[in-house]
């Protein structure tokens, strides 16, 4: 361990001569302690992994939910529209002849499946709200049998892949002509981070694990391993890493305390009820949590890089200030950053929740009844939790930046006094 230790600290050391002018390096002593901090975390979260992980890969949806629909590629090639039929002894009576809503029946050339190369019927109710397709879109359909064999073809939704891919291919050349080496480095770390989602976190939530713990663990992983990818191995990446995990486990804390003080149960939501009715191992409170940590992680990574890089080149800009003046210069940004992320975070999530805002309002509710609502009031105490833990996040990485970085200058300081 200590050799890991001293290799740890060189690394870092040689990253941050490499990168940085000599006022901000950082002693070998700091670095081997900031090493032990991190691998100690990674350690810890490691163990979570191996006992967390769940016994399958991949969990199947229960008989009867249709959570394995096939779905099959087509190109329209043909539309026509017409009026829709009514069912007379249905005692409806049928629309006037101006408000008579249209269907819609197409043919689609198959790409795929049983049908492939052939021309298939799709009807398509053309009402507001469901699809209106032209010849040459590209779609997907399920297929499905009647008793005498006969397929039917239903229209499920457009194909997306190939608009989604080049616009994930001009994502990534903005990011790595602008940010270059570390604009690669985080496209690197959204793989990994896409890879603990799916391979450990997604599949140890169905098998029924403790979801915050689950949570804590993804999270440790994705940050030991995307900021020290994208950021480089160096003192200021560890301290962003430190702050950040302490910051996640203060808001897994208060997480746990106002769900339990609001009586929050996690079924604000269809989603929710109906991933209980066909998994019933899954804790939708243990999700709540865990949804909490997840999306404050992003922010407060955010935030504690931004912190300690702050704190880096105000100190760079004066090697001769000490911990205290670092820390305030470097908190009077961090409260900029603060003011301006808190109202951005309820500003996206009003934007999201637009449609039941209105809905509300439409039904005449008062405002209270709507925030205290078991729907609403997940989502107030899932922002005022993260928001709890962003501004903890900037005090807990500066004051841990500004004592690292003037390690030097205390010495140097120290040092003729003591000889």
């Amino acid at each position: 361990m200590p050799e890991i230790l001293s290799r740890a600290g060189q690394a870092w050391r040689v990253h941050s001569h490499g990168s940085q002018p000599p006022g901000g390096a950082v002693p070998d002593s700091v670095n081997r302690a900031l090493a032990a901090a991190v691998l100690t975390c990674l350690a810890i979260a490691l163990i979570g992994l191996a006992i967390l992980w769940p016994s399958k890969s991949r969990i199947a949806a229960p008989p009867g939910t249709g959570g394995s629909t096939t779905l099959f590629r087509g190109t329209v090639t043909f539309v026509k529209n017409y009026e829709c039929r009514y069912d007379t002894g249905s005692g409806t009576a049928p629309a006037t002849s101006a408000s008579k809503p249209q269907c819609e029946t197409s043919q689609v050339a198959m790409h795929n499946g049983p049908e492939r190369g052939q021309e298939v019927p799709v009807d398509t109710n053309s009402a507001a709200g469901t699809a209106d397709l032209h010849v040459g879109d590209q779609i997907l359909v399920a297929r499905t049998t009647g008793p005498d064999n006969t397929p039917t073809y239903v229209f499920v939704d457009y194909q997306r892949g190939t608009p989604l891919l080049w616009l994930g291919l001009v994502f990534a050349l903005f990011v790595v002509g602008v940010a270059r080496w570390r604009g690669m480095g985080a496209l690197v770390g959204l793989g990994i981070t896409w890879l603990v989602l799916v391979r450990f976190m997604l599949p140890a939530l169905l098998d029924g694990k403790n979801a915050l713990a689950v949570a804590l663990v993804a999270a440790a992983l994705v940050l030991g391993s995307v900021l020290f990818v994208a950021h480089g191995f160096n003192a200021r990446t560890a301290t962003a890493v430190l702050g950040t995990l302490a910051s996640l486990l203060l808001v897994g804390l208060i997480g746990v305390v106002s769900v339990g003080a609001t009586r929050l149960n996690g079924t604000g939501s269809d989603e929710g009820t109906y991933l209980q009715s066909i998994a019933g191992s899954v804790s939708l409170r243990g999700l709540l949590l865990a949804g909490m940590v997840i999306g404050a992680l992003g922010v407060l990574n955010d935030m504690s890089v931004t912190q300690a890089s702050a704190v880096w080149e105000i100190h760079l800009a004066d090697p001769s200030q000490g911990a205290g003046r670092v820390y305030r210069s470097a908190m009077r940004v961090g409260r900029d950053h603060i003011a301006s992320t808190v109202y951005t975070l309820v500003l996206a999530y009003a934007g999201a929740a637009l449609p039941l805002l209105l809905l509300f309002n439409l039904a005449g509710r008062h405002v209270s009844d709507v925030v205290t609502s078991e729907l609403i009031a997940e989502e107030v105490v899932r922002t005022l939790v993260g928001s709890i833990g962003l501004v903890a996040c900037v005090p807990l990485t500066t004051i841990l930046a500004a004592v690292v970085v003037t390690v030097p200058h205390r010495a140097a300081r120290s040092g003729p006094a003591t000889t």
